[in-house]
């Protein structure tokens, strides 16, 4: 888990050099006091004085890179996600044309391999920066193992909500949305309801073109929500209006139907003030498995079906080896 209220760049890098960062909404990270306050550094354009100090893990399924660095001899870290972007269908005639350099890798029979060389214009890679980064935007990065836990209602009384609170993970970065102090250019829907209400705003996993990778977030006007294991039958019109009213906001937008989105909550989430993730059926988002997804429409069934389902049902989730919860599931012998 890692600091909410950060200074962080996303860039296009092209050529070697990057368009004027854009405002991105921070949707998967829950915060620690040290963030609380507005950072004084501003975000970075450019990676000129940029030292890599460590690779803290290589993901060769979604093509990224994680990387830790200073900028300048900073005592500051930073944190650099690279990722490969997705293909642009409008460009497909300039990849495959007489500027681009093959160099072949293998041939056997009527089968060959190249490694392609484009034009670097349509080779861009995506970059997210988080600076300054503290020790838990490092801790969240860096590559470890990961375990399955199963957590039983006494678990979550006696270990998991005792932890939350006394870490007390800021969500300043969340208030900050909710009162429009920040990125309230982005919001693509509003209900002010304190009871019923939610913003619904892109995540900055998303780059707001191919609607095959559409990713938004809900979250709500509830304060006093953290997770899934708050939820009861008084959250139904809640939940009712962030899925009828979501989806509306989305087709007209967009023009993704209903039957196209994958609207779900995390168990763990990311940061404890309730949130409801909306992606496309076409994206493999990170956290849409089973091991910790929840279906917005099973919630809503399991609590009408059974009131106090959430408060009552052992839940499994993940959770990696540098996180304290994992310390304090395995010192209960529950690992």
């Amino acid at each position: 888990m890692d600091a909410g209220n950060d200074v962080r760049g996303n860039f296009e890098v092209k050529d070697g050099a990057c368009e004027p960062p854009r405002k991105i909404a921070k949707l998967d990270i829950s915060g620690d006091n040290e963030a609380d306050k507005e950072s004084e550094v501003s975000p970075r354009c450019t990676f000129e004085g940029f030292k890599i100090d460590k690779v803290l893990n290589d993901n060769p399924q979604n093509k990224i890179l994680f990387l830790q660095g200073r900028f300048d001899g900073s005592e500051n870290k930073a944190v650099v996600l690279l990722e490969k972007t997705p293909f642009c269908t409008d460009n497909a005639n300039h990849l495959l044309c007489k500027d681009t350099n093959l160099k072949e890798t293998l041939q056997n029979d009527i089968y060959h391999t190249y490694d392609v060389y484009p034009d670097p214009k349509l080779n861009a890679l995506k970059a997210t920066v988080i600076y300054p980064a503290t020790d838990k935007h490092v801790q969240k990065y860096i590559a470890q193992d990961v375990h399955l836990v199963e957590e039983t209602a006494e678990d979550y009384e006696k270990i998991t909500l005792p932890y939350l609170n006394q870490s007390q993970f800021s969500v300043q970065w969340v208030y900050n949305i909710l009162e429009k102090k920040k990125e309230s250019e982005r919001i693509l829907y509003e209900d002010c309801d304190p009871e019923t209400g939610f913003i619904l705003i892109p995540d900055m996993k998303w780059d707001l073109k191919d609607t095959s990778r559409l990713y938004l977030s809900a979250i709500v006007q509830h304060r006093a929500l953290k997770s899934l294991r708050d939820l009861g039958p008084e959250h139904l019109p809640l939940l009712k209006n962030i899925l009828m009213s979501g989806q509306k906001a989305i087709q007209d937008k967009y023009g993704v139907p209903p039957s196209k989105l994958r609207i779900y909550f995390h168990y763990q989430p990311s940061y404890y003030h309730l949130h409801v993730h909306f992606t496309h059926v076409k994206l493999e988002a990170p956290g849409s498995g089973v091991e910790r997804a929840h279906l917005l429409t099973d919630v809503i069934n399991n609590i009408k079906l059974l009131p106090d389902y959430y408060k009552l049902k052992p839940l499994m989730f993940t959770v990696k080896e540098n996180d304290p919860l994992y310390n304090r599931f395995k010192e209960a012998g529950k690992l």
